[in-house]
């Protein structure tokens, strides 16, 4: 049996409050130790970001202005504003600022990696100089950098020029570059000729080029300006060398607010790119197609573009085109089609987009076999109608061995302009088109080819 003594029930009091203290002093410590331990952790954080301070230099973000007496750089000029360009790439990246004005553009200006070109919207201008063509003396082989030829008058240095034969004067075959010197009657470039050029085949360089171009390069930003390709005195350049934006074997590039007027060619073309955002832009009164994605451009992204009257198709997916986006575009009075679709371009969307009064079809699935026709592309909340203004023609063609087009929830129709005949076509050899809950008027619905 347990005694207790007359004092036990101090003591029990007294273990009870010396138990209680305990506790609470562990709790209590407890809170300090968490509150030291977070403390520790904000400065060592703080200690450790400033000590990555001296390894890694810090610089603040790099803003070079271009054009006019109070600007960093005063010119308006294609020189000026590629010094204001290399001036950012030399450390890294930056922005360069173009003020209002009217530039004069003799070649190409070329971004580098985290560039951003933006203009003052409208008020900036970039116009391409008057074009200039002369042909060899001389053969041209693959590989040179340099060129003999008749007549150096119209050519300087820093000049956009483009070099082909009668054999290589389309595509790829095409070479591109800048004069980077002229001694009598040659002319130096800095980029090697891709093939064998004959003066007996009508060799000829033109100072055709793009005016704002991104090659080998990455988040790229173009937006708020205007070219002016001045298209009545110059020569024609294909889309895969050049455009009056071109980008080529980039990705995370944005093109926004930009408007290209009367340039002699496509007027925007990416090649070769990943995810390339192209946003309220505006091609119009091109020699060639309004927007140009191709060889090999996957994730890009068009939305609330225009593009009008312009000698090709308005837009235009060439080769391997793929997983895009393309919404809320207005495609009208285009020279050919509204959309033209074909080799592998596959697994897009195309939504809410308006296109109407073009030449021939609305929306043409171009003719390819079953390994390389446009699969799997998406329609759905767009309008498509009053196309061919210059032909019989139907708002969706297709054709080839093309299959799972899904066309859903679109107005197709006829009002008296144009002559489409037809909503949908559907070729002999194309198969599984899923169309549904589309709303057509004044012409046929579908038409299976027989």
């Amino acid at each position: 049996m347990l005694k207790l003594g007359k004092n036990s029930g101090s003591f029990l009091t007294l273990s009870f409050m010396s138990n209680w203290m305990v506790s609470s002093f562990i709790k209590i410590n407890m809170r300090k130790l968490f509150v030291l331990i977070f403390s520790f952790a904000v400065l060592y954080s703080t200690g450790y970001s400033q000590n990555m301070g001296l390894v890694d230099i810090r610089h603040a973000e790099q803003l070079i202005t271009v054009g006019g007496p109070g600007a960093d750089i005063p010119g308006f000029t294609s020189g000026a504003i590629q010094l204001a360009l290399d001036a950012v790439k030399s450390r890294g990246g930056g922005t360069v600022k173009l003020n209002p004005g009217t530039y004069d553009i003799i070649g190409p200006v070329r971004l580098s990696d985290n560039i951003s070109l933006i203009g003052s919207g409208q008020a900036t201008i970039l116009k391409k100089c008057d074009g200039f063509k002369t042909s060899f003396i001389i053969d041209a082989d693959w590989g040179m950098l340099k060129a003999v030829v008749k007549d150096v008058g119209g050519f300087n240095i820093g000049m956009g020029i483009q070099l082909y034969d009668d054999a290589h004067n389309s595509g790829w075959d095409v070479t591109t570059a800048v004069i980077t010197d002229i001694q009598d009657n040659t002319i130096y470039f800095d980029n090697r000729t891709v093939n064998d050029y004959l003066a007996s085949l009508n060799g000829t360089i033109t100072n055709s080029f793009s005016i704002i171009e991104a090659v080998d390069a990455e988040n790229v930003k173009i937006a708020d300006l205007v070219v002016e390709g001045n298209k009545s005195t110059n020569y024609y350049i294909n889309g895969c060398r050049g455009g009056g934006i071109y980008i080529h074997k980039s990705k995370n590039c944005v093109v926004e607010n930009v408007r290209v007027n009367e340039f002699n060619g496509d007027t925007f073309s990416w090649q070769i790119t990943e995810n390339i955002t192209v946003r309220g832009c505006e091609a119009v009164n091109g020699d060639g197609l309004g927007f140009h994605p191709g060889t090999g451009s996957d994730h890009s992204v068009v939305e609330n573009c225009i593009s009008h009257n312009n000698k090709g198709d308005g837009i235009f997916l060439c080769w391997r085109v793929q997983n895009g986006i393309f919404r809320n575009n207005k495609v009208y009075s285009n020279g050919d089609n509204g959309f033209s679709i074909g080799h592998k371009d596959t697994d897009n969307v195309f939504e809410n987009n308006h296109v109407y009064e073009n030449d021939s079809h609305g929306v043409l699935f171009r003719n390819e076999n079953e390994q390389n026709s446009g699969h799997r592309n998406t329609f759905i909340n767009n309008t498509i109608e009053n196309n061919g203004m210059h032909g019989e023609a139907d708002g969706f063609h297709i054709v080839g061995e093309t299959h799972d087009i899904t066309i859903t929830s679109n107005i197709i129709r006829s009002t008296g302009k144009g002559n489409q005949k037809t909503a949908i076509f559907v070729g002999k050899k194309s198969s599984n088109v899923t169309a549904s809950g589309n709303t057509i008027t004044g012409s046929k619905e579908i038409v299976y080819e027989k």
